[in-house]
């Protein structure tokens, strides 16, 4: 799926208009988090409603059970529709299952936007959960600040991105030698969850991605 380089929605007010789906995971984290970060929000709960945003959300959650509500009620088609008109995407977690071009042993996600290939469960079940501060020198210096401080990241029966296609998407941040966020044009996959904390670089980071290409 490519983007068509539509013109950016939802920036007319100044600030930028973004969704959250609305079908599972922490919706109401994300949606806090990028109000936070100055974008005004919209809880999406139907395909209709991604009329003139510039950026949805995929939040976290089950990918299983998210593909197979994605698959049905008209959605398909809609988010085929607003990507390829320029819709950025950010995915965390399962949202970021969603969006690699390969998961192992499946094939492409619904919304394969991200030449990367994802495995699921990767860092184990949900008792093996944790957060990790992520060093300044394993962050993009864009994404680390001046002066650069070490991102919190919390990591959930988190995927692993097991590869990046050469030249194909910008590594933001790794942990321990992995990319664990990266970025191209408009979308923005992380197997964290920045949602879950109260810094907002990552937030902010994406919506500098949609406005930069408006």
């Amino acid at each position: 799926m490519a983007a068509a380089g539509g013109g950016l929605h939802g920036a007319e007010a100044g600030r930028l208009r973004v969704g959250v789906l609305d079908l599972q995971g922490d919706v109401r984290e994300h949606a806090a988090a990028l109000e936070r970060a100055g974008a005004e929000v919209r809880r999406v709960k139907r395909p209709e409603e991604l009329e003139g945003l510039a950026g949805l959300a995929l939040p976290g959650g089950e990918s299983t059970t998210l593909r197979s509500l994605l698959a049905r009620d008209g959605w398909p088609e809609a988010l085929r529709r607003a990507v390829e008109a320029g819709l950025g995407l950010f995915g965390t977690c399962a949202g970021a299952i969603l969006m690699a071009r390969e998961i192992e042993g499946e094939g492409p996600g619904p919304l394969p936007v991200l030449p990367i290939t994802i495995r699921r469960n990767a860092f184990g079940r949900q008792i093996d959960s944790f957060v990790a501060r992520i060093a300044p020198e394993e962050l993009d210096p864009e994404l680390a600040g001046s002066p650069p401080e070490p991102l919190e990241a919390v990591f959930i029966r988190a995927p692993r991105i097991a590869a990046v296609a050469p030249g194909g998407a910008r590594v933001l941040a790794r942990w321990r030698g992995e990319p664990v966020l990266v970025g191209r044009g408009r979308w923005l996959a992380s197997t964290f969850h920045p949602e879950l904390t109260r810094d907002l670089r990552v937030a902010r980071t994406w919506l500098g991605l949609l406005a930069s290409r408006g």
